[in-house]
């Protein structure tokens, strides 16, 4: 489980639903930046949310992460 942070928004390990989708707690990851740089487990921290734009997922994850980095690169 995540958790909230003081550095970030949230922290916590990437995650995929059924349906392929990248998530960290509540918030849903870009596929293709998540696929590109990060696997499954990573424990990162959430710097930034937005509102998720896309009509097919906002229902389950109302909010997208815009910017996150592992967790092990801040400190």
């Amino acid at each position: 489980m995540g958790k909230e942070t003081k550095k970030g928004v949230f922290r916590g390990i990437i995650e995929k639903d059924e349906k392929g989708n990248y998530f960290c707690g509540p918030y849903m990851l870009d596929y293709q930046y998540t696929e590109a740089n990060f696997k499954l487990g990573d424990l990162i921290s959430i710097k930034k949310v937005i509102a998720n734009p896309s009509s097919k997922s906002n229902e389950t994850y109302p909010m997208k992460s815009l910017k996150f980095f592992l967790a092990s690169d801040e400190e």
